[in-house]
């Protein structure tokens, strides 16, 4: 048999729509010097007037294409530059007065000067932190306290965040690429325990780099880089993985067991 295709059962499948966060102010400032990123006033860099006007492209997009309907889960990376791209290309289209449930997204949360987003007819939105960008030393990746962000952003769920502080990022030692990668594995490992077959992921370039950096080695050279090529700000690039080990336990739903009710099988004229 030819190895150019393959063939999984579809529920050993998750597909995976993977999101840089748009344009924030470090990229800005990090394209002029790349030594601003180690600059304390960048700290959990907020999107820019242009990176809200990416954000609103790619809302359309998802709206369009049909993605936001079958997205059953939005997992963010805990930094605000993340979080307001999740809420504004994942979440409604805006408040609406006298329905009394939490926004996503107060008013003019993180510098936007943004009106507050509506988590009505939205899918669940949670924050991990296995998927944050490359630790240590630039100042835009250190996250706010839990406590800040919940205020702004009601809907989200941060129970899955331990720390109320951020204990992971140093101000002197930068993550080892090898340490992303791994993190990145243990992050695609850890969505196999999530029930929801279509997830949607905002996260960063870095992190998208290395965690994706051991894939593809098994294919064509191009498909390969369709996978590792860098991300640009606001793109979505979907993809599948699949679980060839046997290490979740889904179950299928749409497969049928055929012979109901059990019987003989009746020959064809043929007797075939």
């Amino acid at each position: 048999m030819g190895g150019s295709t393959a063939l999984y059962p579809s529920h050993r499948c998750k597909t995976i729509h993977l999101v840089r966060h748009a344009q924030g102010i470090h990229n800005v400032e990090g394209e002029k010097d790349h030594d601003a990123y180690k600059s304390p006033h960048l700290f959990d860099a907020h999107l820019t007037p242009l990176g809200w006007q990416q954000v609103d492209n790619l809302h359309k997009h998802v709206h369009s294409s049909g993605i936001a309907e079958r997205v059953e889960l939005v997992i963010t990376s805990p930094l605000l530059r993340t979080i307001q791209t999740a809420v504004g290309v994942f979440g409604g289209e805006g408040y609406t007065d006298g329905i009394s449930v939490p926004p996503l997204m107060v008013e003019n949360a993180g510098n936007s000067t943004r009106p507050a987003i509506s988590s009505l007819n939205c899918p669940p939105f949670t924050a991990v932190e296995l998927c944050r960008e490359h630790l240590g030393v630039h100042w835009c990746d250190k996250r706010r306290s839990i406590s800040e962000y919940k205020p702004l952003f009601p809907a989200i769920d941060f129970s899955l965040i331990e720390n109320e502080d951020d204990v992971l990022w140093e101000k002197d030692v930068r993550e080892a690429n090898e340490h992303v990668a791994a993190r990145g594995i243990k992050f695609l490992n850890w969505l196999w325990t999530r029930k929801e077959k279509e997830i949607a992921v905002v996260t960063h370039s870095g992190f998208l780099m290395h965690a994706l950096s051991a894939f593809g080695g098994d294919c064509h050279p191009t498909i390969k880089g369709e996978i590792c090529k860098n991300f640009q700000n606001c793109e979505l690039r979907s993809v599948v993985i699949v679980d060839r080990s046997l290490m979740g336990s889904a179950s299928p739903v749409t497969n049928y067991p055929g012979k109901i009710p059990s019987g003989a099988d009746v020959p064809s004229d043929d007797g075939k």
